[in-house]
């Protein structure tokens, strides 16, 4: 077979219009099924694709609304609307060991972040065994709970339920705890 340059435009309309479609007629009943074969794996891909993208816009999602929590915590805090995170202290600057006052407790009505009320105190961020505590999902906290000695699942569990509660989390906790 020639080179499509040096055929005439006569033979490149030949075989656009009588040899290809005979070609096709006689090759129609293999390439069918490797062109479906080709179309379902192209779908597959894509599906996976589309998947592992909605996976990553979730959880980009989810941290900058884990960010804005903070934030909106932080400003509610400076409002004075939320107590501060020295309350989770004695007067004696000690841990608040010892059982929480009524004043220290609230019933929370609303789940909203804005609403959300710290219900006792807990351990303090920096006594956690686990660094960056509070800038980290849910995902990411339960990845690195295995590694914990009981007595650090236990500060964990108490700061988690004084301040987030995240259910993920607890409920992590009370599987590595059994």
């Amino acid at each position: 077979m020639t080179d499509n340059d040096d055929r005439t435009p006569a033979d490149q309309l030949a075989d656009l219009l009588v040899y290809i479609p005979i070609g096709l007629f006689f090759e129609a009943p293999t390439l069918l099924p490797k062109l479906a074969e080709q179309g379902r794996v192209h779908t597959r891909n894509a599906r996976l694709f589309g998947q592992f993208a909605v996976r990553q816009g979730e959880a980009e999602v989810r941290r900058r609304l884990a960010g804005l929590e903070e934030q909106t915590t932080g400003l509610l805090r400076a409002l004075g609307v939320l107590p501060g995170e020295d309350t989770h202290r004695g007067d004696d600057g000690a841990d608040g060991a010892s059982a929480p006052t009524r004043e220290r407790v609230a019933v929370r009505t609303d789940r909203s972040p804005a609403a959300r009320v710290e219900p006792a105190p807990g351990p303090h961020v920096a006594d956690l065994a686990i660094p960056d505590y509070d800038s980290l999902s849910a995902s990411h906290v339960v990845t690195r709970l295995p590694g914990l000695t009981l007595d650090e699942l236990e500060a964990v569990r108490a700061y988690e339920v004084a301040h987030r509660g995240r259910k993920t989390i607890l409920n992590k906790i009370v599987q590595l705890q059994q």
